[in-house]
């Protein structure tokens, strides 16, 4: 016999959802940021994206333009002598800490 306590389901009301799948679509979202905002698994979140494609009621955006996008999702910034891998989960304004630390030191 399994003694694990029982744990409920949260059930989200569909315009807290729709919020919340807007933002996690969001061009430069991070998904798990989103879903740990919202005291959720990154999993499930990434599930309700999948589904809202499945079902046709969100389109994918179109790749981004050669001179927005970057192999393998990282960065490689050479500064000051110092290389600085960046990569896709770095904020801007953290990079921008980063490398004005760089250019300071």
């Amino acid at each position: 016999m399994d003694s694990s306590p029982a744990v409920s389901r949260r059930n989200w009301p569909d315009e807290t959802k729709a919020r919340i799948l807007e933002e996690a679509l969001a061009p430069d979202a991070n998904v798990s940021a989103v879903a740990r905002r919202y005291g959720m698994s990154p999993s499930q979140l990434f599930g309700w994206r999948r589904k809202a494609f499945a079902k046709g009621q969100v389109e994918r955006l179109e790749t981004p333009s050669e001179e927005h996008s970057c192999s393998g999702g990282t960065v490689e910034i050479e500064i000051a002598g110092a290389m600085i891998r960046v990569g896709p989960t770095v904020s801007e304004d953290h990079l921008r800490r980063v490398l004005r630390a760089v250019r300071s030191a």
